[in-house]
């Protein structure tokens, strides 16, 4: 199945995204640091279980245009999943697909919107979050340094040296053995020009500062911490470098009835890309049942 480019206008911005398939909306959102080429595995396997499947950028992430305002929090990214469910024709069919902080989207997206989305999939960020996640324990402290090392200044010097190096380091720690070489590009050519950069590191600096926190996305942030009611699948892969498999005890809790946490073994935290025969399986069994 052919994945083809396009853009669309929502929520005050224009939107690149990838897809392939006809049917119902399946929304795919990537995360940190990654691209929409994150999902060229799972996009054909949607698009033959009958969906249309749909991997924008994020905000800020090229060719995704930047916010002029700077709005990088959780509420932001939940309220532009629902408007692309809207600019993209979904209806109450459509489903939900996250990674990283394409989870945090998705888990605000479907709280704040239960009526769009008719199943969901979350991947490496367990519900239920915020910044407590990143000092679960000393060990959790230690694999979220860069979380703490971007709300310094010495991470716009560092990060970009060497053509982004940093960020080949992240997912050799974060998915040990996986060569990520292909994916590594196409997540440098998102974040190489220096605002597309600055505004993924943004991220977590407005995650931890209220006051670039915009009112408007503050009902989007607050339904992220509570679970949503449709089915959620969440996926986290044994070996993650980056959100220790321990975090993910407990996920039930946060999910809506129906709910499954499954744990991908031999696989860190791009478990969609490390093994994506066996994760396009699971997520495509559980949207189409």
């Amino acid at each position: 199945m052919a994945i083809t480019e396009a853009r669309v206008h929502a929520n005050g911005l224009e939107f690149a995204y990838l897809e392939a398939g006809d049917g119902p909306l399946a929304l795919c959102l990537h995360g940190f640091p990654d691209s929409a080429w994150t999902w060229r595995h799972l996009l054909p396997a949607l698009a033959d279980a009958g969906f249309r499947a749909v991997a924008p950028w994020l905000r800020g992430y090229a060719p995704t245009e930047i916010p002029a305002d700077g709005a990088y929090q959780a509420g932001a990214l939940a309220a532009d999943a629902i408007a692309l469910h809207e600019a993209l024709g979904g209806d109450a069919q459509a489903v939900i697909v996250g990674h990283d902080w394409g989870a945090v989207a998705t888990y605000g997206a479907a709280a704040y919107a239960p009526g769009r989305w008719r199943r969901v999939v979350a991947i490496a960020i367990p519900p239920g979050g915020g910044p407590a996640k990143f000092v679960a324990d000393y060990d959790q402290i230690k694999r979220s340094f860069y979380v703490f090392f971007f709300q310094s200044s010495l991470a716009d010097t560092v990060v970009p040296r060497h053509d982004l190096q940093f960020i080949e380091e992240l997912w050799r720690d974060w998915s040990p053995g996986y060569d990520g070489r292909e994916d590594v590009a196409h997540a440098k050519d998102a974040l190489r020009e220096p605002a597309n950069l600055t505004a993924a590191v943004d991220y977590y600096r407005v995650a931890f500062d209220p006051a670039r926190q915009y009112p408007q996305y503050a009902d989007y942030q607050r339904a992220g911490t509570r679970p949503s009611p449709q089915p959620t699948l969440y996926l986290h892969g044994v070996n993650d470098g980056c959100m220790g498999v321990e975090l993910s005890k407990g996920a039930e809790a946060s999910l809506g009835p129906g709910s499954r946490v499954q744990l991908v073994e031999r696989a860190g935290h791009f478990l969609h890309v490390e093994r994506p025969a066996e994760v396009n399986r699971l997520i495509a069994d559980w949207l189409t049942s």
